[in-house]
């Protein structure tokens, strides 16, 4: 088979939850048992770090990448979903996964693996561990597909478990209220292996996670008392942190949401240096300075063109929409221009109650079954008092949004991963995968 044959085969013999929702989901851990058995278990061949939460798990597990391959760690990252290229999932170094192994490995264990029936997740993440074996990394950071507890990646012994936040998503798998999130989000959190909590929100969320932390005899650290002196500015470009053991520390990535997501990084480097890895503040430095050269890291408050500025960012629920919001509100401009979509399972309503009402919206489908319909969204959306014109493709969206702003404008791509997405290859500006090899 051909790369693309591979690729397609993977989505049509076993459907990827991302693409087309409810009926690819797989809870519980006997696909990934099994499939572990048949590879030899290959995440126990080196180090992990397992990164779970409701927004954030990008950021936090590529900035740990990043630092970590900046102290001479060979790193492995697997992160989903993907934006533009499959391979964006599995990364060694920053490099992503060749495309001879990903057909080599699908030919090789075809025949072993389509008894077990998996899903597109759990095989991938499969590829992921062997690939990371061969390529003897140190350390692998492994970034949870969708809760915790019975998520296919909750088969690793970890060295820090890393949970960034706890928001309403997913609920018709993980549960209506923050604390029943907060249960199965805490489901990775091991024995004796330390935990750190990015945002505990409420009280009551927090204690689940006390709860759960001993039960297992896990030390458990809360980001933001560890991390208590943190004061963060805006820059130029992204942000300068200031803590008393970090003064100066560079923030590469702009988005609001960031402020956050430093206060968990610093607390699990904090921890693995605990666990004895060597971590010099050079290295911490650098990392959150240089992680989108470094890792490859798309999607967060991305900056694609300057004139008029054009902006995506993959934020999906409430959660994560609040910060956008606060962004945007921030941001000088003439007129905001929105470019949105949504997937057909996400709390429209809650969403769209944040959003921007003085902004031209283009709404808009991404091409994924999950893709929520652009003029359902649109009704929608004008109970908000919002308003605007439907596209059938984000393409069409976005070249709208292009010829109707002007240079003092401001346009923002966003709503849904898949938006973003479809949005990253319609600008010269697209990534660093071109430089990443075959």
């Amino acid at each position: 088979m051909t790369y693309n044959q591979t690729i397609e085969y993977l989505y049509s013999q076993m459907p990827e939850y991302q693409r087309v929702g409810h009926s690819a989901y797989k809870p519980g851990l006997d696909n990934s048992l099994k499939l572990d058995s048949i590879f030899g278990a290959p995440h126990r061949r080196y180090k992990t770090i397992h990164v779970g939460g409701t927004n954030g798990k990008g950021s936090t597990s590529h900035l740990l990448a990043a630092i970590l391959q900046e102290s001479g760690y060979k790193v492995g990252l697997y992160t989903s979903p993907h934006l533009v290229d499959f391979r964006e999932r599995i990364r060694v170094n920053g490099e992503m996964v060749s495309k001879e192994f990903v057909v080599d490995f699908v030919e090789k264990y075809r025949a072993q693996v389509e008894p077990v029936m998996p899903s597109f997740f759990e095989l991938t993440m499969e590829m992921a561990f062997l690939y990371f074996a061969e390529q003897a990394v140190d350390v692998a950071i492994v970034e949870v597909g969708l809760g915790g507890r019975l998520d296919s990646t909750n088969i690793i012994s970890p060295d820090v478990c890393v949970i960034t936040n706890i928001g309403l998503d997913h609920t018709q798998f993980l549960g209506d209220t923050l604390p029943k999130i907060a249960a199965e989000k805490a489901g990775i959190i091991k024995p004796n292996t330390p935990v750190v909590i990015g945002e505990a929100g409420s009280e009551e969320v927090k204690q689940v996670f006390i709860d759960k932390a001993a039960a297992e005899n896990a030390p458990i650290v809360f980001a933001e008392q560890k991390i208590d002196d943190l004061v963060s500015e805006r820059a130029e470009k992204g942000w300068v942190f200031n803590s008393s053991e970090y003064p100066n520390l560079p923030g590469r990535l702009t988005g609001f949401a960031q402020e956050k997501n430093a206060k968990t990084v610093l607390a699990a480097v904090a921890q693995l240096k605990k666990r004895g890895y060597r971590i010099p503040k050079e290295a911490v430095y650098s990392g959150f300075k240089n992680v989108v050269e470094i890792t490859g890291l798309m999607g967060r408050w991305q900056t694609l063109q300057e004139k008029p500025k054009t902006v995506c960012d993959i934020a999906h629920n409430a959660h994560g929409i609040r910060y956008v919001a606060e962004q945007l509100r921030a941001e000088k401009y003439e007129t905001l221009h929105i470019v949105f979509g949504m997937a057909n399972d996400k709390d429209t309503y809650s969403v769209l109650c944040l959003l921007p009402k003085n902004a031209v919206y283009y709404f808009t489908k991404a091409s994924v079954d999950r893709a929520l319909n652009e003029k359902i969204l649109a009704e929608q959306a004008s109970i908000h008092g919002l308003r605007g014109n439907t596209f059938e493709a984000v393409s069409q969206a976005v070249e709208t949004a292009q010829k109707t702003a002007g240079e003092n404008d401001f346009i923002f791509i966003g709503g849904s991963s898949f938006v973003v997405a479809d949005a990253l290859p319609l600008f010269r500006q697209t990534t660093r995968l071109k430089q990443l090899g075959n």
